[in-house]
């Protein structure tokens, strides 16, 4: 299949995975790159217009469109596959000539900070929209979705995989991510019992000054290799999840235990089916179970290591690669076509 694929084209991004797992499952890709258009530089112009008028500068969604346009008409593509274009221009995309239009939405559509007007006037003009999100299936189909698929989240071996630790030190807990507020107040309190012995990675940490406060290590971002380098420097490696996506797993439930990590995460049916508690990971409910896990995690690093080794060998044995996905993806659409 010859597919034209919008996403976001840099390296960490789950856009970039899921179009090397559509190559890496045969077909022919070309990936135009969004991220001007969703993540415009800081203080450009497109920047600047998004801050004072609240969408997307129009002369660079055209001008991403031309791009598009243009491709179509040399490539002629089989299926157009947008990643969660909700920015773009709706029509036009759904006019560039393919068999297959299929929208993929990697988190909760009923939350509407991942939707915009444009794309729900035309979200059942789609011929599929794919979700990672179970709850959201009913909900499409509710608002008129044509067809609709649902794939869990994956990793990409390429990045998520067991590697040297870069330094000596090891911390007992850590956590990448988002700092999101539902996660403020529960990673705070840790970081006061941890001190040092507990590390903080992603966008938004460093500017919580009760965090920098507590001796925790907090910085920034960390994508591609870089994330299993720093999983390496964790024993107990959270999974926390998004509440304002509802989120019942998330791309961590896979990345970290690819990584070589212990997986500690919050219960959910589908981490209960994913691995199994205490053998493949540890799942918690209440901040005291948590603190148990962490205890012993702290007493027994040996055992703690076993069952990080155990939870790998279940993820990598089973079929949660981004290129699974895209195999996934393409016998749902093409069934359905």
């Amino acid at each position: 299949m010859r597919i034209l694929y919008l996403g976001d084209d840099w390296v960490g991004s789950n856009a970039h995975s899921l179009a090397g797992g559509f190559r890496q499952a045969g077909h022919d890709v070309v990936v135009i790159d969004t991220t001007r258009v969703t993540l415009p530089a800081r203080l450009s112009p497109p920047w600047v217009y998004s801050k004072l008028a609240h969408r997307r500068a129009p002369w660079n969604v055209a001008g991403l469109h031309a791009d598009i346009e243009r491709a179509a008409a040399e490539f002629r593509p089989d299926m157009l596959f947008a990643f969660k274009s909700i920015h773009l221009d709706q029509r036009r995309l759904l006019d560039v000539p393919a068999r297959l239009h299929v929208h993929y939405s990697p988190d909760d559509v009923a939350n509407p900070e991942n939707v915009s007007a444009e794309y729900l006037a035309h979200e059942a003009d789609w011929d599929h929209i794919v979700t990672t999100k179970h709850h959201n299936v009913a909900e499409l189909r509710d608002r008129g979705a044509r067809a609709v698929t649902f794939v869990r989240s994956a990793y990409d071996p390429a990045w998520h995989h067991p590697t040297a630790r870069r330094g000596t030190r090891q911390f007992l807990v850590g956590f990448i991510g988002v700092c999101r507020p539902d996660r403020r107040a529960e990673l705070v309190g840790l970081a006061r019992t941890h001190g040092s012995r507990m590390l903080v990675r992603g966008p938004g940490w460093r500017r919580v000054p009760e965090l920098r406060a507590t001796g925790a290590e907090v910085g920034g971002a960390v994508y591609g290799e870089r994330y299993s380098e720093v999983v390496a420097s964790v024993t107990a490696n959270l999974v926390l999840l998004n509440s304002d996506n509802r989120d019942t797993h998330t791309c961590r439930t896979f990345e970290v235990p690819a990584a070589g990590g212990l997986f500690v995460g919050e219960r959910t049916d589908e981490h209960a089916e994913l691995l199994q508690d205490t053998s493949e990971c540890f799942l918690f409910s209440e901040a005291d179970e948590l603190s148990a896990i962490l205890d012993w995690c702290a007493a027994q690093p040996d055992k703690a290591a076993a069952v990080a080794e155990a939870g790998y060998q279940r993820i990598v044995a089973s079929e949660h690669r981004y290129v699974d996905r895209a195999r996934e993806i393409v016998r749902a659409v093409s069934d359905r076509a």
